[in-house]
């Protein structure tokens, strides 16, 4: 797949939300899930979801990458300090820090979700989003990038896939820090 990879800048708004499409991806989500509480996400419907996302894109700094193919967006990963997305550091979490300190810890990022156009699914570029994730975490100055996938079996499927497969990160280099829910580790991978 020859996608280029870029962080997700203002400029990039339109790929992104044709991307995402009416929906909003993953039932309106707007890849809010981790950013909002959960009363904060039921009170909000998609539309108010989007403008937080958009929101965010605008303050930066960019809060994912955006995989592009001739000006259309393929994928997203959604990258950056684990205080981006504080849901994800909630102690009940598989994803929850094995540090509290780094749930606020500049240099402690995460990968945390996933969104790839149908047609772009099966073609290596979830693996590309993560090669060229790790590398902006470097330039950025993160010196570890945590993940918190689904395993999965081969031809599994699963609605979960979302925050990534487990083989993707271990084909990365990232290692099992803890399993605190079945066949959810949060992974590590030290810069």
């Amino acid at each position: 797949m020859a996608a280029a990879i870029s962080p997700l800048t203002p400029d990039l708004w339109p790929a992104f939300e044709d991307l995402f499409g009416r929906q909003g991806a993953c039932y309106g989500c707007w890849c809010t899930y981790f950013r909002l509480p959960p009363a904060a996400r039921k009170a909000n419907d998609s539309q108010q979801k989007k403008e937080i996302i958009r929101a965010r894109i605008e303050t930066g700094p960019p809060p994912g990458l955006l995989a592009l193919e001739d000006g259309q967006a393929l994928g997203w990963m959604q990258i950056g300090p684990r205080a981006d997305v504080p849901e994800w550091n909630n102690a009940g979490r598989g994803s929850a820090p094995v540090d509290p300190e780094d749930a606020s810890d500049p240099t402690v990022w995460a990968i945390s979700c996933f969104f790839l156009r149908a047609s772009a699914r099966r073609k290596g570029l979830t693996h590309k989003l993560v090669e060229h994730g790790l590398a902006y975490a470097i330039d950025s100055g993160a010196r570890v990038v945590e993940a918190c996938p689904i395993e999965q079996s081969k031809g599994s499927h699963s609605a979960g896939l979302f925050v990534g497969s487990t083989r993707v990160f271990e084909k990365a280099g990232f290692v099992k820090l803890a399993e605190r829910k079945a066949g959810r580790p949060l992974m590590r991978y030290v810069l």
